[in-house]
């Protein structure tokens, strides 16, 4: 899972976190950083996509724990070795730290070697005079650590995001999405995913560079709202305006529905505002689960009323009882 260039790269340092930076707050930083330069909020900057290629190859490095114990061993290790040759007054060159493994003198080449990974044919490359120090053959990093010949290796995971409509999100569909390496295909979303739910789409990620499977892309779902609906677990709910006279004589009303078409609701007679009406099965269907839709009155008042209005309302409220609706709730609010 090493990679040579890791002698190169500072992880650390394009994240701007420290090397003992919790998971919690290398997350954190992450994420700040994948929104300011993600390709989606900088269309045509070629600048921010290099840029969030580097922190999404840094945080996949020291997000997992495995990994970032390899790459600071080979900082380490790095710390010590240059790839410019030795020479009078320098600092010791590589091959002053490798020269002893071929019997020279510590600041002799020692002969012709090629710094660069193998391919093909040719000569052996700086992962194979690691795999000597730790009793390897040739073929460097071994899939278990070091030594022993490579295996193919596994491909990158990517990390990525999206936003969804909310018709999308809870009755799924499909939708293109575009790697930043030029990749395009079409994702089937599920039906009733969240906002903040993460789907992992295998075998789309970074190709493997020694011919084994492709990583993951790990795509994080960001959900739009709805004018009218919001999700409530796996029901939606909404707020449905109902006149006076339907809610104390009872009514049956049409209710919009997420689908497009609507169904008939009866409202009970005597109901107040904020009562809920539960319409069955019309809420977000998963593999396991169907929710409802969850309906709350609220009690339409008139803007305005005409004379003949105004004085049938006042003989309504003369013939109504002295009554206060908020004598319990006062009550309750100062009992101890």
């Amino acid at each position: 899972m090493a990679s040579q260039d890791w002698f190169e790269k500072d992880f650390y340092k394009t994240l701007g976190v420290s090397s003992d930076v919790s998971n919690a707050e290398l997350k954190k930083v992450y994420r700040k950083l994948a929104r300011k330069y993600h390709p989606d909020s900088n269309p045509g900057d070629r600048a921010a996509e290099e840029k969030f290629k580097e922190i999404s190859e840094a945080y996949d490095v020291l997000s997992d724990q495995q990994k970032r114990k390899e790459y600071d061993q080979i900082r380490a290790m790095g710390s010590g070795a240059r790839f410019s040759a030795g020479g009078p007054g320098a600092a010791g060159g590589f091959e002053d730290l490798f020269g002893g493994l071929f019997n020279q003198g510590a600041g002799s080449t020692g002969g012709s070697w090629s710094y660069s990974t193998r391919a093909g044919g040719a000569g052996p490359g700086y992962e194979d005079l690691l795999g000597g120090l730790f009793g390897g053959g040739a073929g460097g990093y071994g899939p278990a650590g070091f030594g022993g010949r490579a295996a193919p290796q596994r491909g990158e995971d990517q990390r990525a995001q999206t936003t969804l409509d909310f018709t999308t999100a809870v009755r799924g569909g499909k939708i293109d999405l575009s790697t930043t390496d030029g990749r395009s295909f079409t994702v089937n979303i599920p039906a009733g995913v969240k906002d903040g739910q993460k789907i992992r789409l295998r075998g789309k990620g970074v190709p493997s560079p020694t011919g084994g499977e492709a990583g993951d892309i790990i795509l994080e779902i960001s959900v739009r709202s709805h004018p009218v609906f919001e999700r409530d677990g796996d029901n939606l709910r909404m707020k449905l305006p109902v006149t006076f006279a339907e809610a104390v004589n009872g009514a049956t009303v049409e209710v919009p529905t997420l689908s497009g078409s609507p169904v008939k609701v009866r409202v009970p007679a005597n109901s107040s505002g904020g009562r809920v009406l539960r319409v069955k099965g019309r809420g977000v269907a998963t593999k396991k689960h169907t929710g409802d839709l969850l309906v709350e009155l609220q009690i339409a008042v008139p803007n305005h009323l005409n004379e003949q209005q105004q004085a049938a309302l006042d003989a309504f409220i003369a013939a109504s009882p002295a009554e206060n609706p908020r004598e319990d709730l006062l009550r309750t609010a100062t009992a101890r």
